[in-house]
């Protein structure tokens, strides 16, 4: 990719995911599709438009702009979720309990019963301002 081409996908806003290093595979991709999907209903101008093929056939739209993903140990999912809580951010996050509930209630009333200090978060949705979030994630590394 040239560095015209990478000067065009510079966004004023970044999209971060952070997961739980240790979580199973299956886990990482369920968490970053709950995670992806709160951040969607929470910021709905990352959608970009609709797609259409050279046949007329419509597909829906996806995100507009690359999402980044981290990896983390829990000490550190729990200072990222601090750091985004002090500065105001509205993110989605996800639970170690969620994995044994089977419907969106449930979820709520899972984390709803627990206080944030107990929160035992395995993913954490994020997007804002991108100055914002790079200092929110700051010292963490993309998940390998």
């Amino acid at each position: 990719m040239d560095t015209a081409s990478l000067g065009a996908m510079i966004y004023p806003t970044k999209t971060a995911l952070i997961l739980l290093y240790e979580l199973a595979e299956w886990q990482k991709v369920n968490v970053s599709a709950f995670l992806t999907g709160g951040l969607m209903h929470g910021y709905p101008e990352m959608a970009g438009e609709p797609y259409k093929d050279n046949d007329d056939n419509f597909y829906l739209a996806m995100i507009r702009e690359p999402v980044f993903v981290y990896g983390a140990d829990s000490q550190t999912i729990r200072r990222t979720f601090e750091r985004a809580r002090s500065r105001g951010m509205a993110f989605s996050i996800y639970t170690r309990p969620l994995f044994a509930t089977s419907n969106d209630a449930d979820n709520r009333a899972s984390v709803a019963a627990t206080p944030a200090a107990e929160l035992d978060i395995v993913g954490l949705g994020l997007h804002g301002e991108r100055k914002l979030v790079d200092k929110i994630v700051n010292g963490l590394k993309f998940l390998a």
